[in-house]
């Protein structure tokens, strides 16, 4: 059998098809970030995975009677995405890093609540087999 080769545009229309949003759902996510106090920055991911991103980060600040600590936060957010969708996400939570990361599609987000900036990805997982096993 043959290999199929997909022409640069199919492959456009087919990325911006898995990434198509609602104009009514993009309204409710910046509504939802104004009511959390927290400013959306890029992301490539579903809206309703921002929502519980912003969500989840927000409760747990509130949840919080001192200074918040950036690890456990970024402890709690990982332990959550990787339990809802599955393994393996990073988390960097901080006043003030830089990043550059490769993220699987529709897997990344980035947003400031507080004085905190939040970076939330996934990357592929690969089983490692040892050798003649």
């Amino acid at each position: 059998m043959e290999g199929v080769t997909a022409h640069p545009e199919e492959l456009m229309k087919e990325k911006q098809g898995r990434h198509e949003r609602c104009p009514t759902e993009e309204v409710k996510l910046a509504a939802t970030a104004i009511t959390l106090n927290v400013r959306l920055r890029p992301s490539d991911m579903p809206l309703h995975m921002q929502d519980r991103a912003l969500r989840y980060t927000r409760s747990f600040l509130d949840g919080i009677k001192s200074h918040p600590n950036p690890t456990h936060l970024a402890r709690a957010l990982k332990k959550e995405f990787d339990s809802l969708y599955g393994p393996a996400w990073h988390c960097v939570v901080g006043t003030s890093f830089g990043s550059f990361v490769t993220h699987s599609p529709g897997a990344f987000v980035y947003f400031s609540i507080d004085s905190l900036s939040v970076l939330l990805f996934k990357t592929e997982v690969h089983l490692v087999t040892e050798p003649g096993a």
